[in-house]
């Protein structure tokens, strides 16, 4: 069988991995094409364009990207009928799969959506959309399976979270060897995570670097994201004496003490480590401007969405400053705050579910289309 895989960011990537995986296993004779990164390019098929030339950050960002967006739009429509797949797999990143759908769905190729889009946040409007283009649709979130049968009489399968899999398959370092190789000191580690796109970067790393001096007793080291080069991170390197280590964020978790955290998948991938965390966030006035009238959620971590209470601190635009930053991070190294918190990382965890996620909808896939 053929298949024609689409994600466009980071997460997307780790995820699209897993599931290529697993779509090896069920189909040993797999054809697979996709767009994604790295990470599914060492699982195998063809690359047709890596997620670091498509993800924009931002409504105003996006904006000012249409041109590009809509030539890869473009792209991809030519690329889908040349390759003629048995099937479609979108992973996350809807504004753009979404519109691949609605064209895929009239030329009659089979559209399956894995992690669905989160219209339970914001434009709840766009169910028609899903109804309408998407032939299956796989959740990962316990509370999205109610929202789409109960309330939008859609069928869903919740396959439970591919983060399970992936922290669980995860390759592992002793702690000396790690620090060894990576030449840390012996003292706790914070890790910072200020996301995967240059814009996000700049503006987060500034703002956690900002506290480093404050906590002597502590080594910073910056988690570098796959999608960018060392040399984007070495001007905030210079005259600081702080680490860098790229494409090992899940070792370095393993690894740490505490960390900070912006917005996003690393939100949850932090708490199912169980790393105590503060989530940070500040995008550019405009696009928080919209975000905030359009968004309704109560949180924006995955982290305190699922549980549906605070379980992190989240320190959004003007309470992301230093010191919210060095206030939240001195309490999260309480050890009686600590306990509390891991605590409720450990029921995240329970109605999260167990490992299986990518073989559970690599087969369901398979099955749909045999």
């Amino acid at each position: 069988m053929k298949y024609y895989i689409i994600a466009g960011e980071a997460s997307g990537d780790l995820h699209g991995s897993n599931l290529m995986k697993a779509l090896y296993k069920e189909d040993p004779t797999a054809d697979i094409r996709f767009w994604g990164g790295d990470l599914m390019q060492q699982a195998g098929g063809a690359l047709v364009k890596h997620y670091r030339e498509l993800a924009f950050m931002g409504f105003a960002e996006v904006v000012l990207n249409l041109k590009t967006i809509f030539r890869n739009i473009k792209l991809c429509k030519s690329d889908i009928e040349q390759f003629q797949p048995d099937v479609l797999i979108f992973i996350d990143y809807p504004g753009f799969n979404m519109r691949i759908a609605k064209w895929a769905k009239v030329k009659g190729i089979p559209t399956h959506y894995y992690i669905s889009p989160q219209i339970w946040a914001w434009k709840e409007s766009r169910i028609k959309d899903i109804k309408r283009d998407l032939d299956k649709l796989y959740v990962i979130l316990p509370f999205e399976k109610d929202f789409y049968e109960k309330k939008h009489h859609f069928p869903v399968e919740f396959v439970g979270h591919p983060l399970i899999d992936a922290i669980h398959n995860r390759e592992t370092t002793d702690a000396v060897t790690f620090r060894k190789q990576n030449n840390l000191d012996e003292r706790p580690i914070i890790t910072l995570l200020p996301g995967s796109r240059k814009q996000e970067i700049s503006k987060m790393l500034t703002l956690m670097l900002s506290v480093g001096s404050d906590f002597p007793d502590y080594q910073f080291v910056i988690a570098g994201a796959p999608s960018q080069e060392y040399s984007f991170y070495e001007p905030f390197l210079k005259g600081k004496n702080i680490k860098f280590i790229s494409n090992e964020t899940y070792n370095l978790l393993s690894h740490a003490h505490a960390a900070l955290v912006t917005s996003g998948t690393a939100t949850l991938e932090t708490a199912l480590l169980k790393v105590p965390e503060v989530v940070c966030y500040k995008g550019s006035w405009l696009s928080y401007q919209i975000a905030k009238r359009i968004i309704t959620l109560k949180y924006i971590s995955l982290v305190n969405l699922i549980m549906d209470q605070e379980v992190v601190t989240e320190l959004i635009q003007e309470n992301c400053n230093t010191a919210r930053i060095k206030s939240e991070l001195t309490k999260i190294l309480d050890p009686n705050y600590r306990i509390k918190l891991l605590e409720k990382y450990d029921q995240l965890e329970q109605k999260l579910g167990g490992v299986g996620a990518s073989a559970s909808t690599a087969k369901l896939i398979v099955k749909s289309i045999s």
